[in-house]
């Protein structure tokens, strides 16, 4: 079959010659090494293709963890004048009666304050720990999940409850003694933490009524540093 004619250098055209088909010979010795040798080179431009694909891919996916949180939530200068405990200091005495102790700890990622508060001054039979945590560069969301590190004195695994109608997300968790409780609180970019202990197991009642304290002085906390 005769193509469409070309152009020729002087202006005129000629018909296209049709191309022949000439078997080559499979390559052998050094060629067919160096055939061999240039074949990987396409697969490796092909691969790193490949692989800035999947790397920008990831980059997307992990784009809401990258991405600064939305903090709306103020630092505190002094946690242990915010966080009042009013609901805790009823079940165990006035908490800031004995030595409250702040501390701040202000960083580019994380500003991190914490006020401890006990009711009694050598020997105490509630010790309590408030925490906040604000993000300020990624979202604390997917480690929120991470149980605490109970005392190693407490063998055994705790249980994990549900808090609803506290933040984004609440968690209230009981230690393997039932000595300690912890509840932590997800809002946005800030982590908000109560953790309670004391000499003595408590009962389910015990629980449940340090369980309800904790959550409301928890509103009241969060309500306090609501820029």
């Amino acid at each position: 079959m005769i193509s469409d004619p070309e152009l020729d250098g002087a202006g005129e055209t000629r018909p296209a010659q049709p191309a022949e088909q000439t078997a080559l010979p499979p390559p052998s010795g050094r060629e067919a090494t160096g055939a061999r040798a240039r074949r990987p080179w396409w697969w490796a431009l092909g691969g790193a293709a490949l692989a800035s694909a999947v790397w920008a891919g990831g980059l997307y996916a992990w784009g809401d963890r990258l991405a600064a949180p939305d903090l709306s939530y103020r630092a505190t200068e002094n946690l242990c004048q915010d966080f009042a405990a009013r609901k805790l200091s009823r079940i165990a005495g006035d908490l800031h009666r004995y030595r409250p102790v702040n501390r701040q700890d202000d960083r580019p990622a994380v500003h991190r304050a914490s006020c401890s508060l006990q009711n009694g001054e050598s020997v105490s039979t509630l010790h309590v720990t408030a925490q906040v945590d604000l993000h300020r560069r990624t979202d604390p969301g997917p480690e929120f999940d991470v149980p605490p590190a109970w005392h190693p004195s407490e063998t055994g695994a705790g249980r994990t409850e549900e808090v609803r109608g506290i933040g984004e997300r609440a968690l209230f968790l009981v230690g393997p003694q039932e000595t300690s409780a912890e509840l932590k609180v997800l809002h946005g970019g800030a982590v908000f933490t109560l953790r309670a202990s004391g000499n003595e197991p408590k009962t389910p009642a015990d629980t449940a009524v340090l369980r309800a304290a904790m959550a409301e002085d928890a509103r009241e906390l969060m309500t306090a540093l609501k820029k």
